[in-house]
């Protein structure tokens, strides 16, 4: 059976919106697992780490499987000891996003999330090797492309992950540009990332929006939403399907896709309310179909 799961928050919310947002995702959302923990910067770390063990407890009752995030990028040494410490803990399960929890982990089980780039057969043997037991693809493959990751990570036994809403990451750097936005430093930037809840909108000369600032990553301007290539990426393979946290009520999004999940819903009238939850920001699928990722290309529903 596909499971529905809820990636990392990527954002600086605050830590009692953190609080809220995960007791409703306990209470309310029809997702099986929750990916927690800091994957962007490791100074915002400490607003809500206090919080876990009770957001955990709070999930696990619900029913919901609780895995940790490592972050994306670690250049400091308290990044190194935070990937460490995560690295060493037997439960919950672990999502390694960088080459130091590798390391770290030592060929004890764990998940390989998006930011490490797991994009052909040899690279997912060779990580299954390395003790993974689950892969999340990175968001950029195409179908053809996924189907052939997935056939090759499900005959080692991977679980296979696809991020399917949510804004695609595109990059992560060693500079802040959040806090170079606003004339701030990385080290001095006051988290000046809090008042965007939802990603630092960037325009183009012409003031057409095209990306959005996040920290030190880089996303889409728009949401991917696979919802209509839902079917095709369970027929290939994919066993679990990634919601990504963004400004929007998750909990109706999680329904919107189990709905389709549980063929309780039409695929076009699940699509109609998805965009009505969304609001005016933009789909994506372009990846998916090997076109420009911002792009939304029509999909013929399924009979």
């Amino acid at each position: 059976m596909t499971k529905l799961t809820l990636g990392p928050i990527a954002y600086h919310w605050s830590a009692d919106t953190r609080r809220d947002f995960y007791a409703r995702i306990a209470d309310e959302a029809p997702v099986d697992e929750v990916y927690l923990g800091e994957v962007i910067c490791s100074k915002r770390a400490p607003f809500h780490e206090a919080d876990l063990p009770e957001t955990i407890d709070r999930l696990e009752r619900a029913g919901k499987t609780v895995i940790l995030s490592t972050l994306a990028e670690v250049m400091l040494k308290r990044e190194r000891k935070a990937t460490e410490d995560l690295a060493a803990m037997e439960t919950p399960e672990i999502e390694i996003n960088n080459a130091a929890g590798l390391f770290a982990r030592g060929k004890r089980p764990h998940r390989i999330g998006p930011f490490m780039n797991a994009y052909n057969e040899a690279t997912i043997r060779w990580m299954a090797g390395q003790g993974a037991t689950h892969i999340c693809l990175p968001g950029e493959l195409p179908a053809d492309a996924i189907a052939v990751a997935a056939k090759a990570a499900r005959e080692l036994g991977l679980g296979v992950e696809v991020q399917v809403f949510g804004r695609a990451s595109l990059a992560v750097s060693a500079r802040c540009y959040h806090a170079r936005a606003h004339d701030r430093t990385k080290d001095n930037c006051q988290f000046v990332c809090e008042a965007d809840a939802d990603g630092m909108p960037l325009r183009t000369t012409d003031n057409s929006p095209i990306l959005r600032v996040n920290g030190i990553q880089t996303q889409s301007e728009s949401y991917v939403a696979l919802l209509p290539e839902t079917g095709e990426l369970i027929a290939n393979n994919i066993s679990h399907l990634r919601l990504m946290p963004q400004a929007v009520d998750m909990v109706a999004v999680a329904t919107v896709f189990r709905d389709v999940l549980d063929r309780a819903r039409a695929v076009d009238d699940a699509d109609a309310m998805l965009r009505s939850v969304c609001r005016t920001t933009p789909f994506s699928n372009g990846f998916y179909h090997g076109k420009a990722g911002y792009r939304r290309i029509a999909m013929a529903s399924p009979a």
